[in-house]
């Protein structure tokens, strides 16, 4: 048993749908996972772009997810919190929620989903950047598991 991520929508190393990038609805994929390890009280996770021009983009930042959730559905809402719960971070466009693949040039990029089992439920507010996040979560991860999408513009 290995804490895994995966996506009914696409699957490792695939082609995103159009559906989830700034050519489509712009919406995030639904994502679900499987083992998560004994004593986590918290997911977290962090979408982003390593083949970005200039830096790593950060599409999405999600976290105090209830483990036993097992799921995010797809075109989660675009609001601070989900559920009284579940709290959102600013993407590099500095907004809340999921912001669809939408790379420059027509080079194709990747795009890791990266999920984070914690052994806390964490105490700061919406609105978090990565940054802050993984701050956040230092000393906290008990497990971590990775999707990874590709997506190139026409």
């Amino acid at each position: 048993m290995v804490f895994q991520i995966k996506s009914p929508a696409f699957k490792e190393g695939e082609i995103i749908p159009a559906k989830y990038t700034c050519d489509g609805l712009d919406i995030s994929p639904p994502l679900k996972w499987s083992d998560v390890p004994e004593g986590t009280k918290s997911i977290a996770l962090i979408c982003e772009d390593p083949d970005a021009p200039i830096r790593i983009w950060v599409h999405w930042v999600i976290y105090n997810i209830p483990p036993e959730k097992g799921e995010l559905p797809e075109g989660v809402p675009k609001t601070e919190t989900i559920g009284g719960v579940e709290k959102q971070g600013k993407n590099s466009w500095g907004r809340i929620g999921y912001g669809g693949p939408c790379p420059p040039g027509t080079k194709p990029h990747r795009y890791y989903f990266k999920l984070y089992a914690l052994d806390i439920e964490l105490t700061i507010g919406p609105g978090m950047k990565k940054k802050q996040l993984l701050k956040a979560m230092e000393g906290h991860i008990l497990a971590q598991t990775n999707l990874m999408g590709r997506y190139t513009r026409k």
